[in-house]
């Protein structure tokens, strides 16, 4: 496993994400992704599953200093007071004294960029996370928030996949330091996967799709993905990828899929995205 070195934070390059995990399948699928050498986990107070995603680190064994623990903000609570009190309710079910990274979830239109960035700083100077950053800010915003925050970002986390271009995003998260941390990396499988570009890198490293789509976010520079799955077997599958690299052929004939620009998530709160 390599890690992504972005403004004095050393993110693991894969991650497991846990949107739409509950329970004791949730503190379950955390644990045994860390059994097998994840060391970095994604949640969020959206997730509601913060106790359990908890009790799965716990479950591990594994030493709080090794791991690198995610959690965000919802975009309702961003403003200052509520942000820092999100941050604190997530740490009490979390059972941990800090987080590694706490994110704001989505931008707000309606609450000032300058006070939740503020918020987001004080919440570090209060302890509550190590690193801070955002998620869902499309360049625009993001270069706003970069020039508001005392403490520097270490993360964008993103839509991003073969079927989304996010080389304007991308240019300025290097510029600035900053990783582009990718959700939904593998397409939720939509089709991805039979992909020819995909397919023949595949047959020709002996993996499968599913571990060259993630091959080759974690070969970009200051890229770090977190699939989500609810299948211990594809855990496994998903950090076996670290053993092989993709040609500079192949990483271009999957990049090239990215003019297609489908996205999966766009809620009706989502930003004004990046034209492409």
């Amino acid at each position: 496993m390599h890690n992504v070195n972005a403004n004095g934070a050393s993110i693991p390059a894969l991650g497991l994400g846990t949107w739409t995990l509950k329970g004791e399948e949730c503190s379950a699928l955390v644990s045994h992704a860390l059994s097998i050498g994840y060391r970095h986990v994604d949640t969020a107070r959206r997730y509601d599953n913060e106790v359990a995603v908890g009790a799965g680190l716990r479950a591990s064994g594994i030493a709080r200093d090794e791991l690198f623990v995610t959690t965000k903000v919802w975009w309702t609570d961003i403003a200052p007071g509520d942000l820092e009190r999100s941050a604190e309710a997530s740490l009490k079910d979390l059972g941990l004294d800090q987080v590694d990274l706490l994110l704001i979830h989505w931008p707000n239109p309606s609450i000032p960029l300058e006070g939740s960035i503020k918020a987001l700083n004080a919440a570090r100077r209060m302890g509550l996370a190590r690193h801070i950053g955002v998620a869902n800010f499309p360049s625009g915003l993001l270069a706003r928030a970069i020039a508001l925050s005392e403490a520097p970002l270490v993360c964008n986390q993103v839509e991003y996949h073969p079927y989304l271009d996010q080389s304007k995003l991308l240019r300025l998260c290097r510029e600035n330091g900053v990783a582009l941390v990718s959700y939904c990396p593998l397409f939720r499988d939509g089709g991805l996967f039979n992909e020819k570009a995909v397919r023949d890198a595949a047959a020709r490293h002996g993996k499968t799709p599913g571990q060259i789509v993630l091959r080759w976010h974690v070969q970009q520079d200051g890229v770090s993905a977190i699939p989500r799955t609810s299948k211990a077997a594809r855990l496994a599958e998903n950090i076996d990828i670290f053993d092989f690299a993709l040609s500079d052929m192949e990483m271009a004939a999957i990049s090239a899929l990215t003019s297609q620009n489908k996205r999966l998530c766009d809620d009706d709160f989502a930003p004004e995205w990046d034209a492409a």
